[in-house]
């Protein structure tokens, strides 16, 4: 009986522990942020907003919690780069909407924005897109 309890405890506690665990890094260390913004925003449909604050100071939120690879300022929105992901962050009523999509689907939304900073996932010499790939 002893070992039933002490083996429910240790699975229990593997559990919790499973469960506090931050997201996967990416290659280079950065932490894809999708379901850290889950958590601190308040869901919109498939979007995220933050009601009150800008997008500068949301982007500035989301950076300090998980360091963007590359950050850019574009028409009042802000870009986060991460190796696998863009985070677009941009004005929304009187607070941001946060938009996540992986690198390629970001690319070519926000095109307009990035294209001369950012590198074409569909370019030969691009080296993102998860693990193994352009390695």
């Amino acid at each position: 009986m002893k070992t039933a309890r002490r083996i429910t405890a240790l699975l229990l506690a593997a559990v919790v522990l499973a469960g506090c665990a931050d997201e996967p890094d990416d290659d280079d260390g950065n932490p894809v942020p999708s379901a850290w913004i889950s958590r601190q925003y308040t869901t919109s449909g498939v979007d995220h907003v933050d009601e009150r604050d800008a997008p500068s100071k949301v982007a500035d939120e989301i950076h300090g919690h998980s360091t963007a690879v590359d950050r850019l300022d574009s028409d009042g929105r802000v870009f986060l780069r991460y190796r696998d992901d863009i985070v677009a962050v941009s004005p929304y009523l009187a607070g941001s909407r946060i938009e996540v999509a992986d690198y390629r689907t970001g690319y070519r939304r926000w095109k307009s924005h990035i294209r001369t900073t950012w590198p074409d996932p569909d370019s030969a010499s691009f080296r993102g897109g998860g693990p193994g790939s352009g390695k």
